[in-house]
C-alpha cells in the first residue's frame, strides 16, 4: 500500500511562524511533524509515499528530499496554486496508482496504529473508510456520525457525531464521478457524495489525538510529547 500526506497548507492560524517556515516543518518533540509521519509509515512497511506541497513547498521538499535518509521513497506533488485537500489528491493520483492508498493529514498527531488500517481491504462499492475521533473543543459539532455498521453518515440532529482525524483509506474510484473541470475542492464534497450511497466505513480511536492548528494547540502537544 502507499500513502500519501497532505502537505500544501498555508497555516494562517499559526503566523507568525508560518509565515517563514511551512506548517510540516514545525517542530514538535524535537523534530518535523511531518518527520513524525514519515517514520511511522516506514516503521510499518509502507516506503512509498506520496506528498503534495504548495506553500513554501521547497523548503519541505529540501529537507525530506527524496525520503532514502528516512528509509523511505518520496514523490513529490507540486501544486502552483492551493488546490485544497480534494484537488491536491485528485493532482498526485498518477504517483498513487490505481489501488486505495492511506492518507494522512499533516497537521495532525495521533499514536492511532496505522498498521490497523494496512490490512484494512475495503469492501465492494466502499470507497474510503475515515478514522473518527470524540469530538475536540474546537469542532464540537463534529463532522460524521457512524451506525452500528460502520457506515459513515452527514452530521444531522439528535445524532452522535464524530470528528473525522485526518487519517483515512481511500480508494481512487472515489473521484471518477467529481467533475474534472474543477481543480479546487475539499475532501469533504467527495466524501459527501459516497456517503449518499452509503460508500463510506469509518472506526472511531478513542486515544490520543491532535489537530495542531493554532499556537496554543502545538503547544500543548509538544507539553504533552515531553512528558511521556
Amino acid at each position: 500500500m502507499k500513502a500519501m500526506i497532505l502537505a500544501a497548507g498555508r497555516g494562517r492560524r499559526l503566523d507568525p511562524i508560518t509565515a517563514t517556515i511551512p506548517k510540516p516543518l514545525i517542530k514538535v518533540a524535537e523534530k518535523p511533524l511531518l518527520q513524525h509521519h514519515i517514520e511511522n509509515l516506514a516503521s510499518i512497511g509502507i516506503n512509498e509515499i506520496v506528498i503534495n506541497t504548495c506553500w513554501l513547498g521547497d523548503q519541505i521538499e529540501s529537507y525530506f528530499g527524496d525520503g532514502k535518509f528516512f528509509g523511505v521513497n518520496i514523490k513529490w506533488s507540486r501544486e502552483s496554486e492551493l488546490l485544497d485537500t480534494g484537488g491536491g489528491i485528485r493532482k498526485a493520483l498518477p504517483l498513487l496508482g490505481t489501488e486505495p492508498f492511506l492518507l494522512i493529514n499533516s497537521d495532525v498527531w495521533s499514536n492511532f496504529p496505522l498498521d490497523v488500517l494496512l490490512k484494512k481491504k475495503l469492501q465492494p462499492k466502499i470507497r474510503a473508510h475515515l478514522v473518527l475521533v470524540p469530538n475536540p473543543n474546537h469542532n464540537f459539532k463534529g463532522d460524521f456520525t457512524i451506525d452500528p455498521q460502520n457506515i459513515v453518515g452527514l452530521r444531522v440532529p439528535q445524532r452522535d457525531t464524530y470528528t473525522f482525524s485526518g487519517i483515512s483509506i481511500l480508494d481512487p474510484k472515489i473521484f471518477r464521478s467529481h467533475k474534472q473541470s474543477i481543480k479546487k475542492f475539499p475532501l469533504r464534497d467527495i466524501l459527501a457524495e459516497e456517503i449518499a450511497h452509503h460508500g463510506v466505513t469509518g472506526s472511531i480511536w478513542s486515544e490520543n489525538w491532535w489537530d495542531i492548528g493554532t499556537p496554543e494547540r502545538l503547544d500543548a502537544l509538544n507539553k504533552f510529547l515531553t512528558k511521556k
